[in-house]
């Protein structure tokens, strides 16, 4: 894919280490940020970054990191993506700013449409646009709410939503999300997710979906529910990919119950996972859908979209936002949105996988401390147990992914238990430096698995 990496400032496409790490200026920067940065905001990489183009990081001391984690699914256009770059730069040029709410403009209108196009289902849908994944997901409430009458909102185990008041409630984990930051919203219900690798052996998607259906009629009511909400692969809990049967089942309670069924696509939407979003590969129909992250190669942006009856239940002024649907970010959607098609990106996505899942498995065999391999495009995750368990290993995790950084390859990790390593790479990676991050990974599960 280097046709999209072209520009007279492309960064080479290669892995390359000239220094310690972090080296001196990360250093110096790690010192004034001890100064000035709340100590509450963590960073994963021990180095600053500064610039970046394609699937490489370059830091402030030169060293050029394989990405295989797109700023948490965001860059999936790459880095420094040409066309989003060109975008930006001709917004900021008009202009900055006037707020939707007070002088209109088209590229608002223009990210709308597109979003209306590109979401399952073909009925009317309207759409609003936000700033983040929690903002979006937070209105979607909103207008289930208003929309059914209704206040209880179902959710799921493991399931990361956002940071705010309301998100946090709807979010799993504890910590590092939720400890200390309550009381939260209420009306807000968890049961099980479908987890094959947690589930008892041979449960289908159904038989967990009707597991679920028991305790929602029996310990909330059917018809006090407003929403069930869900992410169709978790992001945050371990990139959890509910049981075939799973989704659909719940879009039907859904139907016949008469509540909201929300998507929350922000990690998995704009082509993540060979799709353009996550709920087609089962021909799920939602009836509103979240998204953000990938939606605008980096620059902050977020949408709710729905059938059109849902999103104009809502009285006029009850959604808004001062930057939600900011110009600039507009702009950059929509040129990521024409790359993405232009260059057949779910394809690419695809390809990635073809090559990963492989790996994958193949590391799973020879180690004895992957106990799962799960993900589709290139949203994959390897779950580490302690060999002959399914124990989580939380440290072997940590230390696998911290030994990646320190060979320049950028992991994340996820999961309830802190046991997932999961793998974001932008979807315009080269097949070079994919393979070699692979090779990476490879020597640094050898050197540590065991130990």
């Amino acid at each position: 894919m280097t046709d999209l990496l072209t520009g007279p400032d492309t960064v080479a496409q290669e892995r390359r280490l000239v220094t310690e790490l972090p080296g001196p200026r990360s250093r110096e920067l790690a010192a004034r940020r001890a100064g000035a940065v709340t100590s509450a905001v963590g960073s994963v990489l021990p180095v600053y970054v500064e610039r970046g183009s394609g699937g490489v990081v370059v830091d402030v001391d030169g060293n050029s990191f394989i990405d295989l984690g797109s700023g948490i699914a965001v860059t999936n256009v790459g880095h420094a993506s040409p066309e989003v770059v060109a975008a930006v730069q001709a917004q900021v040029a008009a202009f900055t700013h006037t707020c939707f709410m007070v002088g209109p403009y088209e590229g608002y209108v223009a990210v709308a449409e597109e979003l209306n196009r590109l979401t399952p289902g073909d009925h009317e849908k309207r759409s609003a646009l936000f700033n983040t994944g929690a903002e979006a997901v937070e209105n979607a409430v909103k207008v289930a709410r208003v929309a059914t009458g209704r206040s209880a909102v179902v959710v799921f185990d493991h399931a990361y939503h956002g940071r705010t008041n309301l998100t946090m409630a709807l979010t799993a984990k504890n910590m590092p999300y939720k400890h200390g930051f309550g009381p939260f919203a209420g009306e807000v219900y968890r049961v099980p997710m479908s987890y094959p690798f947690r589930d008892e052996a041979g449960m289908t998607g159904e038989q967990a979906a009707a597991r679920a259906f028991d305790l929602i009629e029996t310990q909330i009511g059917a018809a006090n529910v407003a929403a069930v909400l869900i992410e169709p692969i978790q992001g945050e809990g371990g990139f959890v990919v509910p049981a075939p049967g799973f989704l659909p089942a719940l879009t039907d309670w859904c139907r016949r119950s008469g509540a909201v069924f929300i998507a929350d696509e922000v990690q998995t939407g704009f082509c993540r996972t060979g799709a353009w979003f996550a709920s087609e590969h089962e021909q799920v129909v939602p009836d509103l859908i979240a998204t953000a992250k990938g939606i605008a190669g980096g620059m902050p942006l977020a949408g709710v979209t729905g059938r059109a009856e849902l999103m104009d239940a809502v009285h006029t002024g009850g959604l808004g936002g001062t930057y939600g649907g900011n110009p600039v970010a507009c702009a950059a959607a929509l040129a990521t949105i024409r790359t993405m098609r232009e260059h057949d990106l779910n394809a690419a996505a695809r390809a990635i996988e073809a090559t990963m899942l492989p790996r994958l498995h193949a590391l799973a065999e020879r180690t004895g401390v992957v106990g799962d391999v799960r993900g589709r495009g290139a949203m994959l995750a390897v779950e580490l147990v302690e060999p002959g368990t399914t124990k989580p290993d939380a440290a072997l995790t940590n230390a696998i992914s911290k030994a990646c950084h320190a060979e320049g390859v950028i992991t994340l990790t996820a999961g309830t238990h802190s046991n997932v390593l999961r793998f974001l790479p932008p979807l315009v990676i080269g097949q070079d430096l994919l393979t070699e991050g692979l090779d990476v990974l490879d020597a640094v599960f050898d050197a540590h698995a065991g130990k």
